[in-house]
């Protein structure tokens, strides 16, 4: 993986939204990279800020009240959160593609299929012709899978399924043949079969056209499944990342550990499934020390009063832990977590 050159760099970000409550910061100094042809995971649960990263990445987080108060997001060496909305536009859907959480809503219900995925290259190939653009469509679309692709060009979202439309919107947001391509809870409200059958598609598409991908779920078996690298956030902040197999192996923060043993195992019989005490805090309530600390059954005093870095664990394994602090002499509270 070190050959592959980041494309997508993403340092100290934070999104904040502005609301009659206070200031309500839904991504807190976020740092990852994205490599060429790598396939990176974001996982959480609901409210941990997964969704308006990827709407900072893509210039669309709602303003009022939402706003980047800091941070960079580079690209190609530009900073997308210093450029007009006009530059913005230009990289909006061309080089970074975005497939949306829902499909059954993300769709134009007035327009064709075609209209709408013919509209989409309109924007970006200025100089193409009708001919082309139409051509390029429905190669799309049979690149998705999609059968028939000429005949559902003339229809309407309501006349596809749930799995066809979700096919639809990845295949617009490969139109362009971006170099990065953010999928938000793409196999949401799908069946488990046609969940499968997108996420082979996105990973088979990510091998044939070295498409670098951000997959965000709350889906650890999806991550297992697709992803190379796993980035673990909690209330605003990664608080784990490294590998998916060091990840899965070795799960390090009292959080991720917590996620994983949330997960049915079918080999073992159990009375209860196990889940993780407490609830998230709502954005903004915890300001001062480690925001997994009310629910952490190893939290003491340190965590309460202080916000613990990122340390680094192990080659490519991160955790923002304070019992993985070198300085911290807590080695059989470390031993409890792996335990």
């Amino acid at each position: 993986m070190g050959d592959r050159k980041k494309i997508l760099d993403v340092k100290g970000l934070k999104t904040t939204f502005f609301t009659d409550d206070g200031q309500i910061p839904a991504v807190d100094n976020v740092d990852f990279h994205i490599r060429e042809g790598e396939v990176l995971g974001i996982v959480g649960e609901s409210g941990c800020g997964k969704s308006v990263t990827s709407l900072s990445i893509m210039g669309l987080v709602p303003s009022p009240p939402g706003k980047i108060t800091g941070g960079e997001i580079l690209f190609q060496d530009k900073d997308l959160t210093r450029l007009p909305e006009k530059k913005m536009r230009e990289i909006r859907g061309n080089d970074i593609a975005m497939i949306f959480q829902e499909p059954m809503t993300s769709l134009n219900p007035l327009f064709t299929i075609g209209d709408q995925l013919r509209e989409a290259i309109k924007i970006h190939k200025r100089d193409w012709s009708k001919k082309q653009i139409n051509d390029r469509a429905v190669e799309m679309m049979r690149l998705v899978g999609l059968p028939r692709a000429e005949d559902l060009m003339k229809e309407y979202p309501h006349q596809l399924s749930g799995g066809m439309r979700q096919r639809v919107m990845i295949a617009m947001a490969l139109l362009c043949d971006p170099k990065v391509l953010i999928a938000d809870e793409p196999t949401t409200a799908l069946d488990v079969t046609i969940q499968a059958q997108i996420l082979t598609l996105i990973k088979n598409l990510n091998e044939k056209l070295n498409t670098a991908v951000l997959l965000i779920t709350h889906d650890l078996g999806v991550v297992a499944e697709t992803c190379e690298r796993v980035i673990v956030m909690y209330a605003g902040k990664v608080v784990e990342e490294g590998p998916v197999e060091t990840i899965f192996k070795d799960p390090q923060h009292p959080y991720t550990r917590g996620l994983l043993q949330s997960v049915p195992d079918m080999r073992f019989k159990k009375d209860r499934l196990y889940s993780i005490p407490g609830n998230v805090p709502k954005p903004g309530t915890i300001h001062t020390g480690c925001k997994f600390a009310p629910r952490c059954e190893f939290a003491f005093d340190r965590c309460i009063n202080e916000n613990p870095d990122l340390y680094q664990t192990a080659d490519n394994h991160k955790t923002r832990c304070f019992l993985f602090d070198p300085k911290e002499a807590t080695a059989h509270d470390r031993t409890a977590i792996k335990s």
